[in-house]
């Protein structure tokens, strides 16, 4: 390393390099002084140094001790002269884009010497030979070898200064100059590799600025002047990026354009703002986001009707054309139809994205569909009056597509209206942001929008309908892109159709049928149906016969799966402790390898730093015994020119000559010359004491004259301006008086004119106070009028609210009486029921007792059985007999004896029943259910005792008596 006692003697070593060719040893010994620490106080010197510094590295191509070079001189002068950092990098990027215009030049004029040379002659062999090996032509290889060189150190140049200026508020305007050469480089060259990669940078470079908001003299985007700069940074990345076509990176530079409106929540410019929006449109349009994009230009057309006042009726009327056939090429269905939940979501975020593009912010929870539509953008179109301002075809247009039925005549009425639209538009006028509207690139949008709506209109009324008549009505495509568009439209459920094209036909369906619920309707209503039957029916669970079986298999199958479960857990939870006890050794050998490394990064870290500061003390100490000698050496030259004595040249160069020696050959020097010096200012002051006196001496009697000369004249003086001042008075005085008697005369109308303006503004006064009463009166009046108003409304609302409380107390009273009388008549109706059912209850008692009765009567008689075997048996068992008793009681009354075998009737059957006697509870009540479990039995024997007719042939069979005896063979009574 080379060291310099002064820049001058580094920049004059370089300069002699150059001179023999030593070009590289001119810059290592300029980039040693640069980088060097003896050297940071800014000078004029290190200026022409870095203009010598950054000519080399161009004429080297050494963009990295440029780089290098740069940043140590920006921290030298960034305190003191940052203009100066300004100008040396401007020469910088002017000395690499000369280079790279000459090799470009050069390029061109060697491909045209080469085509040039003999138009007559075959090509070299060398020429044919290179073209085979490497496939390149002469330009692409002078290119490669001449241009490409120049152009990659240009682009590192330009990297290189945007990373030096990236957080420097007081180059701000470099860094934008700097960004937009970049650009256009990356514009004029077609380089759009390095034009993404510029963008990358810039959004870097502001990303960093946001995040690291403490670093000293960053940019403060708050700042007017700076927003701007970045804002015109970021709208020329945006025009660069639309002209060479990279939409991808055009749209992520709105999105930066965005996101610094957002950042300081301020709005650029009107100008500013129509160009984005004009750029968002050729975003939205090659993205065929047409939403969107009609959205971009009705806020486009909203800007230059507000903010340009020079735009003419034409240009307007283009732009509104525009914005009105944008929004009629949106599709008129949705694809969201069979998208999956991914997809939806992917396509909701990026909906959300391009809404806040344009300037609506959305609600992430809300459907932005529901907001950004087809039909609210075409009502919007008609409120604003941008459809009043477009052309007559576009109208009709409009008016043809969204409002007319025409099934039959819809293309071919459409077509000539787009061939209209087609040749508008063109250049706009200079007034306008917008530079040029093509009308003509809507028109495949409109004729498949066209297509749709004659399907759509043809649906409604045909079912059928032959392919050559379809494609005869639809001359804008042919019948397999009709086809193609029909089979979207029907996807996405906006038309109904199928084509036959065995038949030839195309057969339309109505939508509302072939909606997916309709199309599923009956086996949607069986699968009802079956839900409905199994709630009525539930079905019975059956016994399987393996259980039967088998039937401690359940419990066995039970115990087996939780034995599983339970060792499937333990197997799991072993596993897990393995892994966690994996993950602990493999956490402890990474945490003892990192403590290692830490271990060996410290040591190397202290290492390194101790070699550092032994070298740092070194260097000092060897600067500081250098300085310490040159300041020696000074001294004593210095105090030789002083004493007019040349030291001799040995004893300063001299080998044994050291610091100590010299500094005491100074001192000496020094106070010997302090000696000297004392000597003659005590000699000189001495002779000046003796000189002031006598001057002094001489010149206090002249000081007295003059002063009692002066005295006189100033009194002269004072006495003769004193009299001026008098009579100055005295005429001013006079004056006065001659005024004051001029103007006394016009004192009296004066008082006239002063007293007829005090009653004009006291009647004006008066008028006024009269006027503020009489309206006071009235707000008065009005306030009561409207209070009376108010009132009387509030008690009309709170009659007609007592009345309707009325009408419902007595609705509800009504209903209550209504509910009292059917709860009476539904009590009456229970009662009668309750009666009917005792009734009933009643006579089942009375035929059970009957029953009973009678079996105690058969009972009775079964008893005497053998000795009277001719009694009759009855035909009817279950005819109620009296007993003998109650019989000839029944028939003579209470006092008549009892008649054998008689027929009671039911209304007398009480009277006889209350004499006879109770029937044994203890002897029957057991033996009652004995006696209905045993009544087949009973029957059949009653049965075999066989019945006897009388002579007569009666049918009617009775029971024979023991104590009646039958008469003449008949039935007994």
């Amino acid at each position: 390393m080379t060291t310099f006692a002064k820049p001058e003697n580094a920049l004059k070593r370089a300069e002699e390099l150059i001179n023999v060719g030593q070009k590289q040893n001119a810059l290592q010994a300029l980039h040693d002084l640069i980088t060097s620490r003896r050297y940071r106080a800014w000078q004029k010197t290190l200026e022409r140094i870095m203009f010598k510094y950054v000519e080399l590295c161009v004429d080297m191509r050494r963009g990295r001790f440029a780089k290098d070079g740069l940043i140590q001189y920006r921290i030298v002068c960034q305190q003191v002269n940052v203009n100066s950092l300004e100008e040396v990098i401007k020469h910088f990027m002017h000395l690499s884009t000369e280079k790279a215009e000459q090799a470009r030049s050069q390029a061109e004029a060697l491909e045209e010497a080469l085509d040039v040379d003999d138009l007559e002659a075959d090509k070299r062999p060398e020429d044919l030979m290179l073209s085979y090996v490497s496939g390149e032509k002469g330009k692409d290889r002078s290119d490669r070898e001449l241009v490409t060189p120049w152009f990659k150190f240009l682009w590192e140049t330009y990297r290189t200064v945007l990373e030096i200026l990236r957080n420097n508020s007081k180059l701000e305007a470099l860094y934008a100059m700097t960004a937009h050469r970049a650009f256009q480089f990356c514009k004029q060259y077609k380089r759009t590799t390095e034009f993404r990669r510029l963008c990358e940078i810039i959004r870097n470079h502001l990303s960093n600025l946001n995040k690291y908001r403490d670093q000293r003299d960053r940019p403060d985007l708050s700042a007017p002047e700076s927003l701007q700069l970045y804002l015109d940074t970021r709208f020329e990345q945006l025009k660069i990026a639309t002209e060479l076509e990279l939409w991808q990176e055009a749209f992520r530079s709105v999105e930066d354009i965005h996101g610094l409106m957002c950042m300081v929540k301020k709005t650029p410019k009107s100008s500013l703002m129509v160009v984005y929006y004009a750029k968002l449109t050729e975003i939205f349009w090659i993205s065929s986001s047409h939403l969107y994009h009609a959205y971009a230009w009705l806020k486009l057309f909203t800007l230059q009707k507000s903010f340009n006042k020079n735009l003419s009726q034409k240009d307007l009327q283009l732009i509104a054309s525009s914005v009105v056939l944008a929004a009629l090429s949106v599709p008129p269905y949705t694809h969201r139809r069979g998208s999956s939940h991914l997809e939806l979501q992917n396509e909701k975020e990026r909906n959300l994205r391009m809404a806040n593009l344009i300037g609506f912010n959305l609600d992430p929870k809300v459907d932005g569909g529901e907001v950004l539509s087809r039909s609210n953008i075409l009502s919007e179109l008609v409120l604003k009056g941008v459809l009043s301002c477009a052309t007559q075809e576009v109208k009709d247009l409009y008016h043809l597509l969204e409002h007319e039925f025409l099934p039959l005549d819809l293309a071919s009425k459409i077509q000539p209206l787009l061939v209209k639209i087609s040749k508008l538009g063109g250049k706009l006028s200079s007034a306008s942001s917008v530079h040029e509207v093509q009308l003509s690139q809507y028109a495949p949008a409109l004729e498949k929008l066209a297509t749709l709506r004659l399907l759509q209109q043809v649906s409604r009324v045909y079912q059928t309908l032959k392919i050559e008549s379809l494609s005869q009505m639809i001359p804008f495509f042919d019948f397999p892109v009709v086809e193609k568009i029909s089979v979207d439209a029907v996807k996405h459920n906006f038309i109904a159709m199928k084509v036959d094209h065995i038949k030839g036909v195309v057969l339309f369906g109505n939508l509302g049928l072939e909606s997916d619920g309709f199309q599923d309707h009956l086996t949607v209503f069986a699968g009802s149906l079956d839900k409905a039957r199994t709630m009525i029916y539930p079905p019975v669970k059956k016994a399987s016969k393996l259980g039967e079986m088998l039937p401690g298999l359940a419990d066995l199958v039970d115990k087996e799966h939780k034995r599983l479960l339970a060792r499937k857990s333990i197997i799991e939870k072993r596993k897990e402790e393995q892994e966690l006890l994996l993950l602990e050794m493999e956490r402890n050998a990474e945490l003892k390898r990192r403590k290692q490394q830490q271990i060996a990064e410290e040591e190397e870290k202290k290492r390194l730093a101790s070699e550092v500061e032994k070298r740092k003390n070194q260097m000092i100490l060897e600067e500081i015994r250098d300085k310490e000698l040159e300041q020696a050496k000074a001294l004593l030259e210095d105090v030789g020119k002083q004493r007019k004595k040349k030291i001799k040249k040995s004893f300063l160069d001299g080998e044994n000559v050291t610091k100590q020696a010299i500094m005491e050959m100074a001192l000496s020097e020094q106070l010997r010359e302090r000696q000297e010096t004392e000597k003659k200012l005590l000699k000189l002051g001495k002779t000046m004491d003796h000189l002031e006196r006598a001057k002094r001496e001489e010149a206090a009697p002249l000081i007295e004259a003059a002063f009692q000369q002066r005295l006189v004249e100033e009194k002269v003086l004072h006495e003769r301006e004193q009299q001026l001042e008098v009579e100055l008075s005295r005429q001013h005085h006079d004056g006065d008086l001659k005024e004051k008697n001029r103007l006394a005369r016009m004192l009296e109308n004066k008082i006239i004119f002063q007293e007829n303006v005090v009653q004009r503004r006291q009647s004006e006064f008066d008028r006024l106070r009269e006027e503020r009463d009489r309206q006071i009166q009235q707000m008065l009046h009005a306030r009561r009028q409207e209070r009376d108003a108010i009132r009387k409304k509030i008690f009309y609302v709170r009659t007609e609210e007592e009345k309707q409380r009325k009408l419902q107390e007595e609705e509800e009273a009504r209903k209550r009486e209504e509910a009292e009388r059917q709860r009476k008549i539904e009590e009456e109706r229970r009662a009668k029921l309750d009666e009917i059912a005792e009734k009933q209850r009643q006579r089942e008692r009375e035929l059970e007792e009957k029953e009973r009765q009678r079996r105690e009567a058969l009972l009775g008689r079964s008893t005497d059985g053998p000795s009277r075997p001719s009694e009759p048996v009855g035909s009817r068992p279950s005819e109620p007999v009296a007993t003998a008793p109650a019989a000839a009681a029944a028939a003579t009354g209470a006092g008549a004896p009892p008649s054998a075998g008689k027929y009671v009737p039911k209304f007398r059957r009480p009277e006889v029943s209350a004499q006879a006697p109770p029937p044994e509870p203890d002897r029957w009540s057991s033996s009652r259910q004995d006696d209905r479990t045993s009544q087949p039995s009973d029957r059949w024997r009653s049965d075999d005792r066989k019945p006897s007719f009388g002579p007569s042939g009666g049918s009617k069979s009775t029971w024979s008596s023991s104590r009646v005896p039958p008469r003449g063979g008949g039935s007994a009574r």
